[in-house]
């Protein structure tokens, strides 16, 4: 199993100012919206709030509208946009969660709610950060 570091997402209330912040001050580079492939929300289930990324050209940073609702609407526990997470790409997911539940760790299984292409997992650190590893479909 390979695991990689992918992205830090922020949640905030204004997008738009963090991006500009991380974009503008701090140079980071955009990554357009059209290159994240987002699954529609459809009714109460998904995340259609406000999103932007951006990049040092190895690494991402997602920065999410916060949604406190995200996880009652989806009949899941862990809230990946409540205060934001850290993020892994992996190229064995199953793995993952072999691991997860052998040390009895629990997590939430979005698959592809958020994004077309990846399936994520979202589970606690010992301290309650919110961990996210996924694997790009098809993979």
């Amino acid at each position: 199993m390979k695991l990689e570091f992918h992205h830090i997402n922020y949640a905030t209330a204004d997008v738009d100012r963090l991006h500009r912040f991380y974009t503008d001050v701090l140079g980071l580079a955009d990554i357009p919206q059209d290159q994240f492939v987002r699954t529609p929300a459809q009714g109460d289930q998904g995340f259609d709030g406000d999103i932007k990324f951006a990049t040092d050209g190895v690494s991402q940073l997602h920065l999410a509208e916060r949604d406190l609702t995200v996880a009652f609407k989806n009949g899941q526990v862990i809230n990946p946009i409540e205060r934001g997470h850290i993020a892994f790409r992996t190229d064995d997911l199953a793995v993952v969660l072999q691991a997860l539940d052998k040390a009895g760790v629990p997590y939430s299984d979005y698959g592809t709610t958020f994004s077309a292409e990846w399936h994520q997992v979202f589970f606690q650190d010992p301290e309650g950060n919110v961990v996210e590893v996924h694997q790009a479909v098809g993979a």
